[in-house]
C-alpha cells in the first residue's frame, strides 16, 4: 500500500520558522561558522582545504548510502587513476569531483546554483546522461521493514516545476528575508522531497547545503560538510524529515540542522586548524633541515596530496622528474614523509596529516 503523497509547498514558505528556539539556535550555528570562516582564510593555499576536505565529506556522505571505503583506498586512487579501484572507491571520489564541478560552476555563474549544474553533478556521479526522473514509481521505502514511508512527486512535468521553484527560491535573495541557514534548511528538505533524480538524490542535497552556503558568503569556499554529523544521528535525520510530510514539524526540523551546522563547524575548525599547525611545524623544519629545496609550492604539495608522487611534484613545482624525486626522497629521509612502492611506482605519504584525517573520520 503507497504512503499518501505529500503536498510539496511552493517556496517562500508561509510558516513561520523563526520560532524563539530557532533563533537561539541560529545564533550559536552563525557564531560557529564565522569563526570557522576566519580560521580557515589563513591557510596560504585555500585548494588545499578544498581537495582534502572535500574528499573527507565524499567519504562520508558515501558511508551514508552504504557506500563504505578506507583512506588508503581513496588516497590510492588519486595517485593511480587508471589502477585498479574498488566500486565504493570510485563511487567516492565521483562525488567529490561532482562537489567539485558545483562550486567551480558557482564561480563561473556568479554566485547562481542552477538546475542545469545540479543535472551536471548528477550525470557526473552516477555516470548518465538523463536528468531529472521521467516516469513514476519512485517511492522511498523504511531499510529495516521495507515499508513504503514517501512517495515524492511522480509526474515529469510537476518534477520540473517543483525544481524551476526550487531554483528561484536559492537565487533571489530578495524573495525571502529568512536568515540563510534557516533557508538552507527549507532548501535541503523542499529538495528530498522532490527527490528529482533517479538516484544519487541524497549525495546531491548534501552537495546543495555548502554550495549554498558558500553562494551566500557564510563560507568563502565550501568546507563545512555535514555528512559526518549525519551519519551519527541518521536515524533522527530520516525521522525529522518525515516528520514535517506527516505532522508539519518544521521547528524540530530546522533544530535539527542547526545544530548539524554549529556541531560540523566545530569539528571542521579542529581540521583546519590541524592542518594549520601542520603546516607550521613542516614549514619550520624544512627551512632548517632543508632548506634548499624548500619552497611554498612544496609546502603545498605536501598537504594538498596526503598521498604524492614524482609527477605532482613535477608539475606543482615546475621541476624535471629527476628533481621532484631528489626533493621526495629528501624528505622521506627527514621522516616529512614515509616513501612506499606499489609495482614500479613509488608514492609518498604525508603520515601525521592522514592521521589527522583518521582521528576525525574514525577510520
Amino acid at each position: 500500500m503507497l504512503a499518501p503523497t505529500y503536498a510539496l509547498p511552493r517556496l517562500p514558505p508561509t510558516i513561520d520558522l523563526e520560532t524563539v528556539r530557532v533563533l537561539k539556535a541560529l545564533a550559536v550555528a552563525n557564531r560557529a561558522l564565522a569563526e570557522l570562516k576566519g580560521r580557515a582564510a589563513v591557510i596560504p593555499n585555500q585548494g588545499i582545504l578544498i581537495d582534502t576536505l572535500a574528499l573527507q565529506e565524499a567519504k562520508a556522505s558515501s558511508a551514508i548510502e552504504n557506500i563504505v571505503t578506507t583512506q588508503d583506498e581513496l588516497f590510492q586512487a588519486d595517485l593511480f587513476p587508471s589502477g585498479p579501484q574498488s566500486a565504493s572507491a570510485k563511487e567516492v571520489s565521483l562525488y567529490r569531483d561532482a562537489l567539485k564541478l558545483g562550486h567551480e560552476r558557482l564561480c563561473q555563474n556568479q554566485g547562481i546554483i542552477s538546475n542545469n549544474t545540479l543535472i551536471d553533478m548528477f550525470r557526473l556521479l552516477k555516470g548518465r546522461d538523463d536528468g531529472f526522473r521521467t516516469t513514476p514509481g519512485t517511492a522511498l521505502k523504511n531499510d529495516q521493514t521495507g515499508q513504503i514511508v514517501y512517495v515524492p512527486p511522480q509526474n515529469q512535468d510537476d518534477i520540473i516545476e517543483l525544481m524551476r521553484n526550487l531554483e528561484s527560491f536559492i537565487n533571489d535573495d530578495d524573495v525571502c528575508l529568512l536568515d540563510p541557514l534557516i533557508k538552507m534548511a527549507l532548501i535541503h528538505h523542499h529538495f528530498e522531497s522532490i527527490h528529482p533524480f533517479p538516484d544519487g538524490n541524497g549525495r546531491i542535497g548534501r552537495i546543495l547545503n555548502v554550495l549554498y552556503l558558500t553562494r551566500t558568503g557564510l563560507l568563502e569556499i565550501p568546507i563545512l560538510y555535514l555528512s559526518r554529523h549525519i551519519i551519527e544521528t541518521k536515524s533522527d535525520y530520516y525521522r525529522l524529515l518525515q516528520a514535517v510530510r506527516d505532522q508539519g514539524a518544521w521547528e524540530a526540523w530546522t533544530l535539527y540542522m542547526l545544530q548539524a551546522v554549529a556541531a560540523t563547524a566545530e569539528i571542521s575548525l579542529g581540521l583546519v586548524e590541524g592542518i594549520r599547525g601542520q603546516m607550521a611545524g613542516v614549514k619550520q623544519r624544512l627551512r632548517q633541515e632543508l632548506p634548499k629545496i624548500y619552497s611554498q609550492d612544496l609546502l603545498n604539495n605536501l598537504f594538498r596530496h596526503p598521498y604524492t608522487r614524482i609527477e605532482f611534484v613535477t608539475k606543482e613545482l615546475n621541476v624535471s622528474r629527476q628533481t621532484a624525486a631528489k626533493y621526495l626522497d629528501e624528505l622521506a629521509k627527514r621522516k616529512f614523509v614515509r616513501k612506499y612502492q606499489a609495482g614500479r611506482n613509488n608514492y609518498y605519504i604525508n603520515v601525521d596529516l592522514v592521521n589527522l584525517f583518521s582521528k576525525v573520520s574514525g577510520s
